[in-house]
């Protein structure tokens, strides 16, 4: 357990740190959200998050970046508060219209999730009936521009569909977040989809980023999509 305060700070670094990329710093911090805190506070406080393992400095003289824990508490806690994000109107009505209960139909929804996520998303109609889009969207991302992630991204497009095979039948159905370790799709990256069944057949749409993604606009995502098949 830690303390509100701590976990004000830690929401927050996590929020700065999907927007920007940007290792934060105390400073970013007290400025530009204008909190209610010393910088003296700020920093003790970040020095703890650090030592209990919430949060890292990638680079000396740096600022300090979420860790996986870091992500899982955050997303445990606006999962049980039940404060999952609303899509905006005019991308409910997108999806909406595009939405139809055949092929052609899913892919095109699943090409306006990639880009309202800014991730890659795939879609298994059937266990062996698989469709990805967005790719260019993952590279994109400042996390994998290096040669050596580009390679392990690559690795993992390469193996998508037998890593879905793998893991069709033993998802449950619902929305569900991997996280890092915890995600078979690889430890650097993070997966939010759902398990859907339609006329007895079982379905799985998902949305492939870095951890630092938005957890919770991509479950808005995945929640639109399971409520078309409710």
């Amino acid at each position: 357990m830690i303390s509100d305060r701590k976990k004000f700070l830690l929401e927050t670094i996590i929020k700065e740190y999907v927007k920007t990329a940007t290792p934060v710093s105390s400073g970013i911090l007290v400025d530009k959200y204008k909190l209610d805190i010393s910088p003296a506070t700020v920093r003790n406080e970040m020095m703890e998050l650090e030592e209990e393992g919430y949060i890292y400095q990638p680079h000396t003289s740096s600022g300090r970046v979420p860790t996986e824990m870091s992500y899982e508490l955050f997303i445990a806690d606006f999962k049980g508060a039940k404060k999952i994000k609303s899509l905006r109107e005019t991308e409910e009505k997108l999806l909406s219209q595009l939405f139809k209960r055949d092929e052609a139909a899913y892919k095109a929804t699943a090409k306006a999730i990639a880009e309202l996520s800014s991730a890659a998303v795939f879609w298994a109609f059937h266990k062996n009936d698989l469709y990805y889009t967005g790719l260019s969207n993952l590279f994109a991302q400042p996390e994998f521009r290096q040669v050596n992630a580009v390679c392990d991204v690559s690795g993992v497009i390469d193996r998508l569909e037998e890593i879905i095979d793998e893991v069709f039948e033993g998802l449950e159905e619902g929305e569900q977040i991997l996280i890092g370790s915890k995600n078979p799709f690889g430890n650097f990256l993070s997966a939010v989809l759902v398990k859907y069944k339609y006329n007895n057949q079982s379905g799985v749409l998902g949305i492939l980023g870095p951890m630092r993604m938005d957890y919770e606009r991509n479950l808005a995502l995945v929640e639109f999509i399971k409520k078309k098949f409710e």
